[in-house]
C-alpha cells in the first residue's frame, strides 16, 4: 500500500491509543514482527497528541513524540481543532524532522472532547473540517510527508458525515483517509457497520481508503478487505495484549503460514520485554504503573489465579514482575477464551456537543476551549 511517499510491504496501521502506542509499546510490535517476518512490513503510529501543545513544546507532549532509533517511517497523529494550530504544527514537525507520517485525528468520541467541538464532532463542521486538512496539508508541501485522516461514520445514525468527510479530506490533499466504522454515539460498544466502509470506498477515489474496527485476528484483516474493497486495516483494540497480532497479519498478507499462537511462557517473556521497555522510556517507577494495565490483557483468558492476578496489578519494580511472572505455568497453550474483543466496550450514548453545534453544518467557527487539553486526549 502507498501513502504518499510511504510504500508499506503489508496494508496494515497501528491505531493510536492514547497511554498504550508509546515509544515501547511500538518497539515490542517491531521486535515481533521481525522476529516473526524479518523485516517491519506496516505503519506504527505514536499516541496522539495536541497540535496546540506541540507548537507550545509542552514537555510531556514532546515525550510523546519520542520514536525508537530504527523506527522508520515514524508516524505522528495531531488532534487539533482550528488550521492555525494545525499549520504551526504540522510545519514544526516538517522542519524538524518529527516524523515521516502526519495522521489527522477526527475520531475520538470522548465526551470532553466532543462536547467542546472536537474529535469526532468536528467533521460535521465540513468547512471548518477541510480548512483543517487543508492547513496540514499547506505545511507539508515541498517535503515526503504525507497526510492523512482518520474520522468515524458520523455523530450518531442521525448525522453522518463519513462520506463527506472522505471526499473533502481527498479533495484538500490527504494521502489516505481511514474510517472507524462506528459512529461517536457507539462510542467502542456494539458491532463496526463494515458497510460503510464499503461506501467510503465507492465514494472515494485516488487515494487509499483504509477500515478499522473489529479486527481482533488476521482472518478478520483479511475478511473485511475482501468484503469492503478497502485498501488496508486498521488495528486498534485487537492488538491489546497481543503485540505479535503485527507478526501473523504479516504472514497473512504475504500469504506466509502463520505460527501457533505463544504459550504462556512466551507471552510471559513479552511482558517482562514490554515493562523493560516501558522502564526505558518513563522510568522504572512509572513504567510499572503503566504495565498493571497490559498485563490485565495479556493474561485475559489464562488460567493465573485470583492472587497472582492482583498482585501484578500491584507490582512496583522489574525484580518484582520477574518474581511474579515466574509463577505462571510455561507450558500453557494460548486458549480459546483469550481470542476475540477485548479492550475497552462500553455502552452506545447520546454525543455532548456545543450548544447549537448542529445549526450550521457550514459554520467555521473555532471550537471555543477544545484544543485545552492534555495531550492524551
Amino acid at each position: 500500500m502507498q501513502i504518499g511517499s510511504i510504500r508499506l510491504a503489508s496494508p496494515v496501521v497501528l491505531a493510536p491509543m492514547a497511554g498504550v502506542t508509546n515509544v515501547a509499546f511500538r518497539t515490542l510490535c517491531r521486535e515481533l514482527e521481525i522476529a516473526r517476518a524479518g523485516t517491519v512490513s506496516g505503519l506504527y503510529v505514536c499516541e496522539m497528541v495536541t497540535a496546540r501543545a506541540l507548537v507550545e513544546r509542552h514537555p510531556v507532549t514532546m515525550h510523546m513524540t519520542t520514536f525508537g532509533p530504527d523506527e522508520s517511517p515514524r508516524s505522528l497523529q495531531l488532534y487539533s481543532v482550528d488550521p492555525q494550530n494545525t499549520y504551526a504544527a504540522a510545519k514544526m514537525v516538517v522542519d524538524e524532522d518529527m516524523a515521516d507520517h502526519i495522521d489527522m485525528n477526527f475520531g475520538c468520541p470522548v465526551p470532553k472532547v466532543t462536547r467542546r467541538g472536537g474529535g469526532a464532532a468536528l467533521p460535521y463542521k465540513r468547512r471548518l473540517f477541510g480548512q483543517i486538512v487543508a492547513a496540514a496539508v499547506r505545511a507539508t508541501e515541498g517535503s515526503n510527508v504525507p497526510v492523512t485522516v482518520k474520522f468515524r461514520i458520523g455523530i450518531d445514525d442521525d448525522h453522518h458525515t463519513h462520506l463527506d468527510a472522505g471526499r473533502i479530506a481527498a479533495e484538500e490533499g490527504a494521502a489516505a483517509v481511514a474510517l472507524h466504522a462506528r459512529t461517536a454515539a457507539q462510542r467502542y460498544s456494539g458491532t463496526a457497520d463494515w458497510e460503510q466502509i464499503a461506501a467510503l470506498k465507492a465514494h472515494v477515489t485516488g487515494i487509499p481508503v483504509l477500515g478499522n474496527g473489529d479486527i481482533f485476528d488476521a482472518d478478520d484483516a483479511l475478511t473485511m478487505m475482501a468484503t469492503t474493497g478497502c485498501d488496508g486495516v486498521v488495528i486498534g483494540r485487537g492488538c491489546l495484549g497481543r503485540p505479535w497480532l503485527f507478526a501473523e497479519l504479516s504472514d497473512a498478507f504475504a500469504g506466509r503460514e502463520s505460527v501457533k499462537p505463544p504459550i504462556l511462557g512466551e507471552v510471559a517473556a513479552i511482558i517482562r520485554r514490554h515493562g523493560e521497555l516501558l522502564s526505558a522510556h518513563f522510568g522504572e517507577d512509572k513504567g510499572m504503573r503503566d504495565i498493571r494495565k497490559h498485563v490485565a490483557w495479556y493474561l485475559h483468558g489464562f488460567p493465573a489465579g485470583a492472587e497472582l492476578r492482583r498482585a501484578l496489578a500491584l507490582v512496583k519494580s522489574l525484580a518484582e514482575l520477574d518474581e511474579l511472572l515466574a509463577k505462571l505455568d510455561p507450558d500453557v497453550e494460548f486458549p480459546e477464551a483469550a481470542t476475540g474483543p477485548r479492550g475497552r466496550q462500553g455502552s452506545a450514548a447520546a454525543v455532548s456537543l456545543p450548544e447549537n453545534w448542529l445549526a450550521d453544518p457550514d459554520d467555521c467557527t473555532v471550537p471555543a476551549g477544545a484544543d485545552v487539553m492534555h495531550s492524551g486526549g
